[in-house]
């Protein structure tokens, strides 16, 4: 546990240390990394339903006639024509086509925008969004202080939520969003995760969150879940990680991303020019998924090595799968490397991988 007097706290603090979480300092705040077995919170999350405490994301509103426009020039997606209650996934990326995060997107009402960055972006985010909104017609709100998000993600998801509102999940598709109560509570229910399982992300008021995760922790089979196995999860559904798989020195097209990126939108966005001329260009890199063929993990900054002992890549995150029980990694390869005889250096020993299509997993 960090004693930096500077780490946030989320609202959930107390009842993670009643739980006897292993706390540590992520992105400024002190979170849960894990509340006893991580494998066994992974394994809730594929099998039934975890809960997460996801308080230190951001949440950027923007609101006013001109935030939708805004919004098409800030970011790398045609966000204007989303239908109210709808979600998107998209990046804000610097001039040079960097990604400086990858956000949500979500549609509140007619002239209401709701940005959720990452924590350790908000403020970056924050402060691109109103340079680049300065122009238009709309304000820039950092509300994250206001908020607190619990997710439940896992197969059950639907059904426990369903006994605490009555709300309409059955119709609420992935990437929506419905404003209702849960517990009584008000909030923001979003078919949204980090996990490759259907769940919800659940925005609260902060004063609302220990009523709202005491009443979902108390179902029979709610496993509480920290970061290790939220990262585990998110790592075999091939989801990116800020820091890892994207950073301001990647582009989305290395990051095989370019869909998000709407270079045929009416409107001209900050990083269009090189990320049009990108476009064009094979990139340099790729992102792709190994799997190794023992038992010893690859891990972040590990080089990929080919058959003759030659640098081709870096990994990006890697951990053992506890799904598919062999450790797994994402590494970016470099242009034109064969993705057959391939190894991983770990500390001096050249471990043979697999190269797979990304992800590892995906539920039926």
């Amino acid at each position: 546990m960090s004693a930096d007097p500077n780490v946030k706290k989320t609202p959930l603090h107390d009842v993670h240390q009643d739980l006897g979480a292993n706390l540590v300092d992520f992105a400024g705040y002190l979170m849960p990394l894990r509340y006893a077995s991580e494998t066994a919170e992974h394994q809730a999350v594929r099998q039934g339903a975890g809960l997460f405490d996801l308080s230190h994301m951001g949440e950027i509103f923007l609101a006013g006639p001109g935030a939708g426009a805004a919004l098409d020039h800030a970011l790398v997606g045609n966000l204007s024509p989303m239908a109210i209650g709808k979600a998107r996934y998209t990046m804000i990326c610097a001039p040079d086509g960097g990604v400086l995060d990858d956000l949500i997107v979500y549609r509140l009402a007619d002239e209401t925008w709701m940005v959720v960055a990452n924590a350790a972006n908000a403020a970056i985010v924050r402060d691109a969004l109103v340079e680049r909104a300065a122009g238009f017609d709309a304000t820039v709100r950092d509300r994250s202080g206001d908020y607190a998000l619990i997710a439940l993600q896992g197969p059950r998801s639907q059904e426990i939520l369903e006994g605490f509102t009555g709300a309409p999940l059955a119709g609420l598709k992935y990437y929506a969003i419905h404003a209702d109560k849960v517990a009584g509570i008000d909030a923001l229910i979003a078919r949204t995760g980090y996990t490759g399982e259907d769940g919800f992300e659940l925005f609260v008021d902060s004063s609302d969150a220990v009523r709202l995760w005491e009443q979902l922790a108390k179902v029979e089979g709610v496993v509480p879940a920290g970061l290790s196995a939220r990262d585990t999860l998110r790592l075999e559904a091939g989801m990116p990680l800020y820091g890892n798989e994207l950073t301001t020195e990647t582009t989305p097209f290395e990051a095989g991303l370019g869909r998000v990126v709407k270079l045929d939108k009416p409107a001209d966005f900050v990083g269009k020019t090189a990320l049009a001329a990108q476009a064009q260009t094979p990139p340099g890199r790729r992102l792709v998924g190994l799997v190794a063929r023992g038992r010893r993990a690859p891990r972040k900054g590990y080089q990929v090595v080919a058959s003759d002992g030659t640098p081709c890549g870096v990994v990006t995150s890697g951990a053992p799968s506890p799904t598919l029980g062999k450790p797994i990694a994402m590494a970016y390869l470099d242009s034109g490397t064969e993705e057959t005889g391939l190894a991983v250096d770990v500390r001096g020993r050249h471990e043979p991988v697999d190269v797979i299509v990304l992800p590892f997993y995906k539920r039926s």
